[in-house]
């Protein structure tokens, strides 16, 4: 059976939905057989990777790009900074950031290591005041944890989000009075508590004096990051402004494993040496029996019973577990521990972790911004960062409406 994935594998690794594989089996692009037992789908391995790989493959040489220039000096204000990964996609289309705040004191002294000109407001969000920003910033930036409200009223108000981390981001929204704002989330928040929790969300920026523009999901792997990623981007335009956003158009090229370790279009040299985790010996006994691009049901069956426990059984792809990533495909979306049960992210061609310089790569940060705190520290802040590239793309979008905004409301 390793030589052939379920519909959810299959979906899963090539980045396609399942009903798009359905249609593609009735209209014979990607033949399934049907297992004998349950009737359900399955694909050959080899013809799904072989597909991937020409996704990969075609239009190579497309003359997409978003970068546009900034006309004046933009200024951003970000919260829930992290280790700054937005804030230096940002700061590479052309966004000065003027104050950024964060709690989590390694990722500030991160900030602080790398940015010594930038201004740090270390502690909660509730403690800060940021009225003295009002008028003067152009963006408000800020990726607040997904956090449920309660429906007190038939239609969310901002007093009912009261307590959560995304009241104090629409509480900064109104102090500052931004002609545009951006949040972003994980790809979840769509369907969180059956969409009532992002609806209310736009609700509350609709209270405030905000249209928000309709959700978008960005995969990262159309942004120039190596990496299946996606996050989830909620803009809100100031309702004076009778302008259209318009999100960063996506690249075809997708970057892998290969552009982001060694010397290439994304990086001017080979990843450098640096610590890095370790497998368990007896987790590294196992993964050293999975090749390339393989995951757990590459295993003997015996040690997919052992190695799974009780999800054996249960049903899903779990395409992440026990996976060693190949160097022709994107990485896997990095978590915020490299070596926890159940979510893998083996090198290549060496049974171990990535190192935090290679999980820095994979997410597109320089090889010069450097992380401080313990090593399980630096991947924490590394696996919860915004992929700088795709900072650098959204960047790019802010910056094009900025510079319309300006130039319709304040002639020079």
């Amino acid at each position: 059976m390793s030589e052939y994935l379920t519909l959810a594998e299959a979906s899963e690794l090539i980045g396609k939905s399942k009903e798009t594989l359905r249609r593609w089996d009735r209209e014979g692009k990607l033949s399934a057989i049907r297992e004998p037992m349950s009737n359900y789908r399955l694909y050959k391995k080899e013809e799904v990777e072989a597909l991937f790989a020409a996704f990969v493959a075609q239009d190579m040489n497309e003359e997409v790009s978003n970068f546009v220039e900034a006309e004046r000096d933009y200024t951003v204000l970000e919260l829930f900074a992290g280790a700054g990964g937005l804030a230096v996609g940002m700061e590479k289309a052309g966004l000065k950031c003027v104050a950024l705040n964060e709690i989590d004191k390694w990722a500030c002294q991160t900030l602080r290591k790398n940015r010594p000109n930038w201004k740090v407001l270390e502690g909660d969000i509730k403690a800060f005041d940021f009225s003295e920003y009002h008028n003067k910033i152009d963006v408000v930036t800020g990726g607040f944890p997904c956090q449920a409200f309660s429906y007190a009223g038939k239609k969310l108000g901002l007093a009912d989000a009261r307590g959560t981390l995304f009241y104090e981001f629409a509480r900064v929204v109104n102090e500052v009075n931004p002609p545009i704002c951006i949040g972003e989330n994980v790809r979840g928040l769509l369907s969180h508590e059956g969409g009532k929790t992002l609806e209310g969300m736009i609700s509350i920026l609709d209270e405030i004096g905000y249209n928000v523009v309709p959700v978008q999901v960005l995969k990262a792997i159309h942004y120039k990051v190596p990496q299946k990623r996606e996050r989830l981007i909620l803009v809100g335009i100031r309702k004076d402004i009778e302008l259209q956003y318009e999100y960063p158009k996506p690249y075809k090229k997708v970057y892998n494993l290969r552009d982001a370790l060694k010397k290439g279009e994304l990086f001017d040299s080979h990843v450098p040496k640096s610590e890095g985790a370790k497998y368990p010996k007896s987790k590294k006994e196992v993964l050293d029996l999975v090749p390339q691009k393989g995951y757990w049901r590459d295993l003997p069956l015996e040690i997919q019973k052992s190695f799974m426990g009780g999800s054996f059984h249960l049903g899903g792809g779990k395409t992440g577990i026990a996976r060693r990533i190949g160097w022709d495909e994107p990485c896997l979306t990095l978590t915020c521990s490299p070596a926890q049960k159940q979510t893998e992210r083996c090198h290549p061609e060496e049974t171990r972790p990535f190192t935090v310089r290679e999980y820095a790569r994979i997410q597109t940060f320089p090889d010069d911004w450097q992380f401080e705190g313990s090593i399980a520290q630096q991947y924490k802040q590394i696996g919860n960062a915004v992929p700088v590239n795709l900072g650098r793309e959204v960047g790019y979008s802010i910056v094009k409406f900025l510079n319309q905004y300006y130039s319709l409301s304040k002639p020079k």
